[in-house]
């Protein structure tokens, strides 16, 4: 039985591990805690035992979908999924975490971005603080949009930015900024 028969559908089985049920040794799940959750619920189970969906990935569209997977590497240190790579004049480029296996796709599309954007990414930085993300990002293309750090008090607050096609996306405190602020 593989993964796909077995009921799993995540990158823990079906695509990872194809040739092998995803299941560790005596019939244990194995993988992350989220996954072992899902498997115990059985298959084509979500959230309580209720059938639900789960993002594969998060879609962006854009004018130039391999300029923008390469701004959105460097901004996220995802690469591209290996054996396929991204290249210029590719209409879609899709990038991946090699931790998470959370993937990235790019698609483009004739319409040209109009109005502010309702969904975003709120990115917290890995290291650093946010200061230093914001330098970062801004020194590989990004611009600021606004600037909400102290909003709600000292050591409160983020900072929108724009990818080079200009789509928005906010840049939180780092989880020491929190604690920091949250012992004070």
């Amino acid at each position: 039985m593989d993964a796909v028969s077995s009921g799993c559908g995540c990158r823990w089985g079906s695509w990872t591990h194809a040739s092998s049920p995803c299941r560790g040794v005596n019939g244990r799940a194995e993988g992350p805690a989220w996954h072992r959750k899902a498997l115990a619920t059985g298959p084509g189970a979500g959230h309580g035992g209720v059938m639900t969906s789960l993002i594969a990935h998060t879609s962006v569209d854009c004018r130039n979908a391999y300029q923008l997977s390469i701004f959105w590497k460097q901004v996220i240190g995802y690469s591209d999924i290996p054996g396929d790579p991204n290249l210029p004049g590719h209409e879609e480029c899709m990038i991946e975490d090699a931790d998470s296996g959370h993937r990235v796709l790019f698609i483009e599309v004739p319409e040209e971005k109009t109005v502010k954007t309702r969904l975003h990414f709120d990115l917290r930085p890995r290291t650093g603080t946010q200061a230093e993300e914001v330098d970062r990002l801004l020194g590989i293309g990004a611009r600021q949009v606004a600037d909400h750090r102290d909003i709600h008090g000292p050591g409160t607050g983020w900072v929108i930015l724009a990818d080079p096609e200009g789509n928005e996306f906010c840049i939180l405190r780092s989880l020491s900024e929190v604690e920091q602020n949250a012992a004070n």
